[in-house]
């Protein structure tokens, strides 16, 4: 049976896969069939193989589109992370990370060292891997994400906007401590905090231990609060090294920069709540 016999067939199945939306599968037909004809392949292989190029050609649109969706700064892997930069990483710890068993639990990891030890990048790659288990994330920088939260208050539409950052399986934070927070900015970060808790993931990076939040936030009470959500269902990765990005010019860094102290530590015994706390209301009401 010559290729011109299957003409009517062929088509019919284009028109098929056109209609279920299959290009993939159509790009790769009449190759398929051809394999067929010279005896290379059964007809349920082929049609195995059209299902699986078209199912990882899916795949492969969706995981594009949700990470542009995730707003990520750029894609980073744990691949391209350089474990032996950093030997105070636990690099097998940080691979049982990425199996995402805290995003399941909803619980809060925080990426605390001096800039430049790749918290950034750990977090973005573990949001990477979300995005590849089908995980919905969003990432952005403390200053962005309390700006559009402040930007929201303005215009009356604070609570869409806290609904539509607790839609995301996993919420990044990225860098803490870097710039201070406006005024009023903490207990609308502690808004959200508390819209989350227990119901979504968070990662957060920041080069201050915890201790000093209460300088980055500006109010003592609202520092007090977050703490109290964010310790509890936490777990903390500490890097303690040198700043990956001036590896090759540690001669032309300041020796008081070289030698400033690492940041402690967060205290590892974490009390745990006796309730939960109520899903709105402002920080001096939720203070325990």
């Amino acid at each position: 049976m010559s290729a011109g016999e299957h003409l009517p067939v062929l088509d019919r199945i284009k028109r098929s896969l056109v209609g279920l939306r299959m290009p993939r599968a159509i790009e790769i037909l009449d190759a398929t069939v051809r394999r067929i004809e010279r005896g290379e392949t059964t007809a349920l292989e082929a049609i195995d193989t059209l299902l699986a190029e078209e199912l990882t050609q899916r795949e492969s649109r969706r995981v594009k589109t949700a990470l542009v969706m995730a707003r990520l700064p750029a894609i980073k892997t744990l691949a391209e992370f350089d474990f032996s930069f950093q030997p105070s990483l636990d690099r097998n710890r940080v691979m049982a990370l990425a199996e995402l068993k805290f995003v399941d639990r909803c619980e809060t990891l925080h990426f605390l060292g001096p800039p430049g030890t790749g918290k950034s990048h750990l977090s973005i790659a573990l949001g990477v891997e979300a995005v590849r288990a089908a995980k919905s994330v969003y990432f952005a920088t403390l200053a962005d994400l309390v700006g559009a939260l402040a930007k929201a208050e303005h215009e009356g539409t604070l609570r869409e906007k806290i609904r539509f950052f607790c839609r995301f399986a996993l919420l990044i934070v990225d860098e803490i401590g870097y710039l201070p927070v406006i005024p009023g900015g903490g207990n609308l970060f502690f808004q959200l905090v508390n819209a989350r808790y227990e119901r979504g993931a968070m990662i957060l990076t920041s080069n201050r231990g915890v201790a000093e939040w209460g300088e980055v936030f500006g109010d003592p009470v609202v520092d007090t609060a977050l703490l109290d959500r964010l310790l509890h269902h936490a777990s903390f990765v500490q890097i303690d090294g040198a700043s990956y990005r001036l590896r090759h010019h540690a001669d032309l860094v300041p020796e008081h920069i070289r030698s400033k102290a690492i940041i402690q530590s967060p205290p590892i015994a974490i009390p745990r709540r006796r309730g939960h706390p109520p899903k709105s209301g402002a920080a001096d009401q939720n203070h325990h």
